[in-house]
């Protein structure tokens, strides 16, 4: 099975740590983040890796070269100016990636979900009538309103359970999150793929996932399951910080422990 990982985006959050380093070589714990990522793909087999790059392309090429440091066969989906974004990406880089299922990662978070297990869950997707198998987490502070339900293997539209609303939803101009509806999931960033989702995405547009993953769940076509494990979306400089505390201060916080 190959691997996408992403790794294109500008990062606009992280300024100004992206202004001159690509967001997946941002450092926690030692190395950079998309090492982490790297390290788990070669440990499990999957060495067979496609990483797409646009913001500081010839830095993040630079620095990970054909993956051969790393244990693993890294190619280069290099990007038009600006990005594709992530349906766009992954339609850009389907040469690569091949007819079969694949394993599509988000360089910017750290999880230490079994990447393994990812070649039996691409076998069973056309069993199962799936285009695609997100890997849900529990909602995080900044997300508490969720992506997703998961019922039987199955996501449904987090609308499905009672709405949560922002403060200024209601009328005010306060942005003060309210809890999460229960039941909801936040997407980790991370999942199996068929190309079918994004068979329908010309190559070069700029589209978002979203929108293909809410036709699929409409269709019955899109699986999931929840990650009771360590997982960080690296979104902020805030956030990067406590990764690296939390990763240099607990030997057992790298090892699921």
């Amino acid at each position: 099975m190959k691997t996408l990982i992403f790794a294109a985006g500008r990062g606009e959050r992280m300024r100004p740590l992206t202004d001159t380093t690509p967001k997946p070589l941002l450092v926690a714990g030692g190395k950079p983040l998309i090492v982490w990522h790297l390290e788990r793909l070669a440990a499990a087999g999957l060495t067979k890796v496609v990483i797409n790059s646009a913001h500081l392309a010839e830095k993040l090429e630079a620095a990970l070269g054909d993956g051969s440091a790393f244990g693993v066969a890294i190619r280069w989906s290099r990007e038009p100016a600006g990005a594709l974004e992530t349906a766009g990406g992954i339609a850009w880089a389907l040469p690569l990636l091949g007819a079969e299922p694949f394993l599509v990662i988000n360089g910017d978070v750290w999880c230490d979900w079994d990447v393994a297990r990812a070649p039996a869950i691409g076998n069973a997707l056309a069993t199962r009538g799936h285009d695609a198998h997100l890997l849900m987490v529990d909602n995080p502070q900044q997300h508490p309103a969720g992506d997703f339900l998961l019922a039987d293997k199955a996501l449904r539209f987090a609308r499905d359970a009672a709405p949560t609303l922002r403060a200024s939803d209601r009328g005010t101009t306060a942005e003060t999150l309210l809890p999460a509806a229960p039941g909801t999931l936040t997407y980790a960033g991370i999942g199996v793929f068929s190309p079918a989702l994004v068979a329908a995405v010309e190559r070069g547009a700029v589209m978002k996932l979203r929108p293909l993953l809410d036709a699929a769940i409409a269709a019955g076509r899109l699986g999931g399951e929840r990650h009771a494990g360590r997982w960080v979306d690296v979104g902020t400089p805030e956030r990067l910080a406590e990764l690296d505390r939390a990763l240099r201060v607990s030997p057992t916080f790298a090892a699921g422990a």
